[in-house]
């Protein structure tokens, strides 16, 4: 399994860690524990390991002459599905960030998927029941903070997500 993504320093994964840590303890929703804070600019896709050269190929093949931007977060979102509900950490719209998105989607042209940034805090094994309970507590509760992005990285699953390349954004 491999993936993209934007991952902020290391100090906002750690503020993040505290929302997930507080949704493992009160809300039964462990597996967001597993995994830094990050936003998604591919979902995770399977690919053979002999085919890893390929896909390191494609991520050099990206576009990243855009200059490097901010990213402001500003309170917590939701997906209500009552199949697999998700809370977040909602990012504030950011031009940059769709142009780096559609960049990687005009070399990735396997994901059909729309975009939606966002930062998750809790999902998979978080029930509907307990995902009602969070968000209650969640929709009003404050969080701000911003970081610059100035890379993109391409991560593989070997047992936990681990870093394989990283791109510079280079300007224009």
């Amino acid at each position: 399994m491999y993936f993209i993504a934007i991952y902020p320093p290391q100090e906002i994964i750690d503020e993040v860690k505290v929302f997930q840590k507080d949704l493992a303890l009160n809300f039964n929703n462990s597996k967001a524990l597993k995994n830094d804070a990050h936003i998604t600019l591919l979902p995770p896709f399977e690919r053979e390991l002999t085919m890893e050269n390929d896909i390191h190929v494609e991520f050099d093949k990206i576009d990243t002459h855009i200059s490097s931007f901010e990213i402001k977060l500003n309170g917590f979102g939701s997906f209500p599905n009552p199949n697999s509900p998700v809370l977040f950490i909602q990012p504030e719209e950011n031009e940059s960030l769709k142009q780096l998105f559609l960049n990687v989607k005009e070399v990735f042209t396997f994901n059909k998927r729309s975009f939606n940034p966002h930062m998750t805090i809790g999902y998979r094994n978080l029930t509907f029941e307990y995902y009602l309970k969070a968000w209650e507590i969640y929709k009003g509760k404050e969080f701000k903070t911003k970081f610059i992005v100035d890379k993109i990285s391409l991560l593989r699953h070997d047992g936990k997500w681990i870093s394989i390349a990283e791109k510079k954004l280079s300007g224009k």
